[in-house]
């Protein structure tokens, strides 16, 4: 701990010596669980299930009590004649999906170093400072224009101090932060707007742009997997099938795929999204967790209005369920973010469905009147 609290001194020093504001003295300890009862590390391991089940049992009574019959994909008739696996099976096999995911998730957690904090204020002003130095371009480039910097932040300086000092190359002499102790000379500080800019960078671009390096490469992952599952008879056999065995989608049945799929497709493709994307654990986490909603979402077999998750994107529940369709079934392989890859492949579904759609539903609703009657 004293090696980190000499070195931001250190770094310190080197910047005042420059004429730029002194980084800040650091002390690093541990990050505080989330939750003071449980650790981060099972949190993170049981998040996204604990989600995928509430998620799945909400989607389930709509289901049961019918709530919401306008806006059905399917009919529960669908559900009962056109399925070729039973709600046992679909959630045996997701429980062991969840198991080998959260296996996975503890060994990967493990090649991570704990979680620290003290040194977020110290790297807000690193990206201060890189703020600072970009200024000093300013005078030179608006030279570029034909516009002399300097005159002009000469003209601005009463009435606009910190405008200003940017025209001037990030030059505010007005701005300090008390008087070196052995020196006596006044210490820099940074303007309040670069302080707010470094921390928008810090707390809300970097973990942005984070979260959507994961997203690209978990789509990416599951696109050219999805798609070559489909397109290799083997593969599509003796893995994909199994998923394939929901004509009609329901949200519990979202991970309901062979272990070597599950494994392939979902596990390792979060892994690496999250690797790649060299995220925090914390959000890592929350990256996790939004994925699995987005999963259990894209099989709810609803179109519904109010649900933000089916608005996001165009990759949606209505979208994904014409892959189950056997009409639909070598297009719309995207999952679960965006609809790009289809796009750019030309494997997007480009018919009409409505007409496809209501003579499955005449012919469930059929064999069900026959099975009745049979009764």
């Amino acid at each position: 701990m004293a090696n980190n609290t000499t070195s931001g001194f250190l770094a310190g020093n080197a910047t005042f010596a420059s004429d730029l504001p002194p980084l800040p003295a650091y002390t690093v300890k541990p990050m505080p669980d989330l939750l003071p009862f449980i650790s981060d590390f099972w949190l993170s391991l049981i998040l996204p299930h604990i989600v995928y089940w509430a998620m799945s049992m909400f989607f389930h009574v709509i289901d049961v009590f019918d709530l919401f019959p306008q806006y059905r994909l399917h009919t529960p008739d669908e559900i009962a004649q056109r399925n070729l696996a039973s709600r046992y099976q679909v959630a045996r096999d997701v429980v062991l999906e969840q198991v080998i995911q959260i296996a996975t998730s503890a060994l990967l957690s493990l090649t991570e170093p704990g979680q620290m904090t003290g040194m977020e204020d110290y790297d807000v002003a690193v990206w201060a400072t890189r703020i600072r130095l970009a200024q000093r371009a300013l005078p030179r480039l608006l030279g570029l224009l034909g516009l002399n910097a300097l005159a002009i932040s000469k003209s601005m300086a009463a009435s606009h101090p910190l405008i200003a000092g940017a025209l001037a190359g990030g030059h505010y002499p007005f701005l300090t932060a008390g008087f070196d102790g052995s020196s006596g000379n006044p210490v820099p500080a940074f303007a309040a707007w670069e302080l707010a800019v470094a921390k928008a960078i810090y707390w809300v671009f970097i973990p942005s742009f984070q979260m959507w390096i994961a997203v690209v490469v978990l789509d990416s992952w599951q696109y050219f997997w999805h798609r070559a599952m489909h397109l290799n008879k083997w593969m599509y056999t003796k893995w994909h099938a199994r998923h394939h065995r929901l004509y009609v989608p329901y949200a519990y049945g979202a991970l309901y795929n062979h272990p070597v799929e599950g494994f392939v497709l979902d596990t390792v493709g979060a892994g690496l999204a999250y690797k790649v994307s060299m995220m925090s654990p914390r959000l890592g986490m929350w990256f996790f967790v939004g994925s699995m909603m987005k999963t259990v979402d894209d099989h709810c077999g609803y179109a519904l209005p109010f649900d933000p998750l089916q608005h996001i994107t165009s990759n949606n529940a209505a979208y994904h369920d014409i892959h189950h369709q056997s009409w639909g079934i070598k297009t719309n392989f995207s999952q679960p973010f965006f609809t790009i890859w289809d796009k750019l492949l030309g494997t997007m579904w480009q018919g009409e469905t409505n007409l496809k759609y209501q003579r499955a539903r005449e012919a469930a609703a059929s064999k069900s009147a026959a099975a009745k009657k049979v009764q």
